[in-house]
């Protein structure tokens, strides 16, 4: 898996937590679609999904900065990753969802972004 870059140091992390990501990616997948079914328009809620996550990771982004007077600053570095990491999470669920793996979609992506790099 791609390191996570925090602080400016790259952190590797490897073994079960790392399987728990994609295991409970397949798991939320199942779940939603026991309860919801998997048709074109549940497909479309779960994409749709993605658009509330970012916008959820926006307004900590603007918390962070107390860019609005009248609540000031109203959230953490933190929280704002929490959100990012709902945005990561939401989007494994969706490519499930598609009929594709999560992680071999996330591999390819990665390869392709490590390929521009040089």
């Amino acid at each position: 898996m791609a390191g996570q870059i925090r602080a400016g140091r790259e952190h590797r992390h490897t073994g079960r937590v790392d399987e728990t990501i994609w295991d409970v990616a397949r798991a939320s997948r199942r779940w939603l679609d026991a309860a919801n079914g998997s048709g074109d328009t549940e497909l479309t809620c779960r994409i749709l999904k993605l658009a509330e996550e970012a916008g959820e990771a926006a307004a900590a982004w603007i918390g962070v900065l107390g860019q609005n007077p009248r609540k000031g600053v109203t959230h953490t570095r933190e929280d704002v990753a929490a959100e990012l990491a709902d945005v990561v999470f939401t989007a494994l669920v969706a490519i499930e969802s598609l009929g594709l793996d999560a992680r071999t979609v996330v591999s390819g992506c990665a390869a392709k972004v490590q390929s521009r790099l040089g």
